[in-house]
C-alpha cells in the first residue's frame, strides 16, 4: 500500500466480480467470489497516487472520487492529461518501461482499488476472457485520449470549453449523478492546461456562456442550461452580438420559454 495513503474504514476489499462490474466488463463465468480479493486504499485531496519515474507494479481503479493525471517536463511545467473518475483505470502508462510516465493526483478524497500487475497477468492465464476484457478497458482509455487530441486540434477555444462541459456532464450521468448540474473538482487553470488554453480564456468563455444563458456558474457549481447548444457550438458571437442574444435569452427566461428555444439558440451560435 502506498505510504501516503490512509486505510478506508469498513470494507477494505472487493472481489473479482465487483471489480469487473466497476470497470463495466463481464466477469469470468468461472470466477469464485472469494477467489481473488483486491484492496481498497483511500487518498486525501492533494495526495499523489503515483509519481513520474516510480517503479511500476500496480494498476489503480477509481472506486470513488476525482483525480487528475499530469505530465511534468524537465522545467517543472505541468500538463494535465486527464481527469479520471469512477470506473477509470490508471497506471497503464507504466507497463511499457516499468516506470510510471505520469503522475496521478487526487482532486478530492478518493477510494482506489489496487490491482497488482502480477495478479492481473496471473488471472489472465486462468481466465482468458478476463485478459481480453482488460485489454478492452485499456484500449478504451487510449481511444478517449485520441478523441481528446482530435478535439483540441479541430475546435475553437470556446468550443473546447463547451465540449468539455458537456462531456463531463455525460460522464456524471453515466455514473448515476446529474449530468446537468455538478461541481467542478478541477480549477479553471487545470481545465486550461487540459484543453491547451490559458486561464484567462477559460474564465472569459465561462462568463460568456453564462451571459448567453447556455450555462449558469456559481463559483465551481455549473448548471448546463442548454446542452444541445453547448455541444454544437463552433464559436461565440462577437461581444455586441452576444449582448443582443443575452437580452433575448433573458426575455425568454422571464416568459418561461427558454426550453422551447434551445434549438434556435444552437442555430444562432453556429
Amino acid at each position: 500500500m502506498p505510504d501516503n495513503a490512509w486505510r478506508q474504514q469498513g470494507s477494505l476489499w472487493s472481489n473479482l466480480r465487483q471489480v469487473c462490474d466497476l470497470l463495466a466488463i463481464p466477469a469470468p463465468v468461472s470466477a469464485d467470489e472469494e477467489d481473488t480479493l483486491f484492496q481498497h486504499v483511500r487518498f486525501k485531496a492533494g495526495q499523489r497516487i503515483h509519481r513520474i519515474g516510480q517503479s511500476f507494479d500496480t494498476l489503480y481503479i477509481v472506486n470513488s472520487g476525482f483525480l487528475k493525471t499530469v505530465h511534468i517536463d524537465e522545467y517543472g511545467n505541468e500538463q494535465v492529461l486527464s481527469f479520471p473518475m469512477k470506473g477509470d483505470l490508471l497506471g497503464i502508462d507504466g507497463i511499457h518501461k516499468q516506470h510510471y510516465a505520469s503522475e496521478a493526483i487526487a482532486l478530492s478524497d478518493c477510494d482506489m482499488i489496487l490491482l497488482p500487475y502480477k495478479t492481473f497477468t496471473a488471472l489472465g492465464r486462468i481466465h482468458v476472457e478476463l485478459e481480453q476484457a482488460m485489454f478492452s478497458v485499456m484500449s478504451r482509455e487510449i481511444v478517449r485520449e485520441q478523441l481528446m487530441i482530435s478535439m483540441l486540434s479541430a475546435l475553437s477555444a470556446e468550443a473546447k470549453v463547451a465540449r468539455f462541459l458537456t462531456n463531463l456532464g455525460e460522464r456524471f450521468n453515466q455514473m448515476g449523478y446529474s449530468g446537468r448540474s455538478f461541481n467542478l473538482r478541477m480549477t479553471r487553470q487545470e481545465i486550461g492546461s487540459y484543453l491547451g488554453l490559458t486561464l484567462e480564456t477559460v474564465s472569459r468563455t465561462l462568463s460568456a456562456l453564462n451571459e448567453l444563458g447556455m450555462i449558469s456558474v456559481e463559483q465551481r457549481e455549473i448548471n448546463l442550461i442548454d446542452p444541445v447548444a453547448l455541444k454544437t457550438l463552433r464559436r461565440l458571437p462577437p461581444a455586441k452580438a452576444r449582448i443582443k442574444v443575452a437580452e433575448k435569452v433573458t426575455a425568454l427566461v422571464n416568459k418561461n420559454l427558454l426550453p422551447q428555444w434551445n434549438g434556435e439558440l444552437a442555430a444562432a451560435l453556429n
